[in-house]
């Protein structure tokens, strides 16, 4: 059998808050266009062509972004193990 390789993605989550107060949670972003001297501003203009293809698909125009922020990460919580003795 042959060993697949695993295609690394990766990708940055991101909150929306539209002009109308609606927000919309998690949405992703390649991590690849971000970073640099623009630092996170290039994920706006992502998330407003995802808004106009999704737009376009619904039939129902997306408000206009009002703020984007990253989405806080995730708590990892560790189970508590009982020992025996």
């Amino acid at each position: 059998m042959a060993v697949r390789k695993r295609v690394e993605s990766s990708f940055v989550a991101f909150d929306v808050t539209y002009v109308d107060g609606t927000r919309s949670s998690n949405r992703r972003v390649p991590s690849t266009a971000l970073g640099g001297l623009d630092g996170d501003e290039p994920a706006k203009e992502i998330i407003q062509e995802q808004d106009v293809a999704i737009g376009a698909a619904s039939g129902k125009p997306r408000p206009e972004i009002a703020a984007v922020e990253r989405s806080p990460l995730p708590e990892v919580v560790k189970p508590v193990v009982k020992k025996k003795f």
